[in-house]
């Protein structure tokens, strides 16, 4: 049988029987003969509710299982009893795919983002990393929808670049030279020794890349990375973002 995401199962409007969910595990507690596992596959924000007795054949194995893992369950979608729940699974078959270890970092409460940083692997599965990049995805999708119902072309910018359009700030210089040992002339760094046979930087902008294909192409717009190197500390100076440039060749005021 085939997955069926989670973020399907919740919006069934009527039960269904022998479907099959994977995902990892955000919670899990024992009640008398039966364990509720909580899992989410990254489909939506929302968990779906297990519901795991134990005439499983594993129940013992089950009890183990810690947040973080991964499962496979087979069962039947179910009207919850639960009041802020409209569905659960009847389970019945639960396949441990891989277990957490008890030292599993993210737990049921809240983490502080000084905490999060430190584990940065695991913070897209909390679920205010998970909304943030959810929404960042929506962002980005509209900002291309926008621009491709008006006409424009989207033009990949490159990255490295000799070029600083901005003209002001601090670069982020892209190197292969050996700083213990640099190559040098006139006393100074000899760039043409360097990957790219001269100087190279992160883009601060996309801007210079647009104007070119507007000269050729009309509406474009250009949207992704940039990099500045001013040591600033504040809300409002990042070392990285992402930018939206336009561009339209033959426009004026009115157009």
């Amino acid at each position: 049988m085939h997955r069926t995401k989670i973020v399907r199962l919740l919006k069934s409007e009527t039960p269904r029987d022998n479907i099959v969910a994977k995902g990892w595990v955000r919670t899990r507690r024992d009640s008398s003969n039966f364990s509720f596992i909580e899992i989410n596959d990254g489909s939506c924000l929302e968990n779906l509710q297990i519901i795991a007795d134990e005439s499983l054949q594993n129940y013992e194995e089950i009890k183990k299982i810690t947040t973080g893992s991964a499962v496979t369950v087979t069962g039947d979608l179910i009207e919850s009893k639960g009041k802020d729940q409209k569905w659960e699974v009847d389970a019945k078959a639960l396949e441990i795919i891989s277990l957490a270890p008890d030292s599993y970092p993210l737990q049921k409460k809240r983490h502080s983002d000084e905490y999060l940083r430190t584990i940065a692997h695991l913070r897209p599965r909390t679920n205010k990393y998970g909304a943030i990049f959810r929404i960042r995805s929506e962002l980005s999708f509209a900002i291309h929808r926008f621009f491709r119902e008006r006409g424009f072309h989207y033009i990949h910018s490159p990255i490295i670049t000799g070029s600083d359009c901005e003209g002001a700030g601090e670069l982020f210089k892209v190197t292969t030279i050996d700083f213990e040992n640099p190559p040098k002339k006139d006393g100074k760094i000899d760039y043409s020794k360097d990957f790219f046979g001269t100087e190279a930087n992160l883009t601060v902008s996309g801007q210079l890349s647009a104007e070119m294909f507007a000269l050729a192409l009309g509406d474009v717009y250009a949207f992704g990375p940039t990099f500045r190197a001013e040591n600033s500390n504040t809300r409002r100076h990042v070392s990285e973002f992402w930018m939206v440039e336009p561009e339209m060749a033959f426009c004026d005021l009115f157009e």
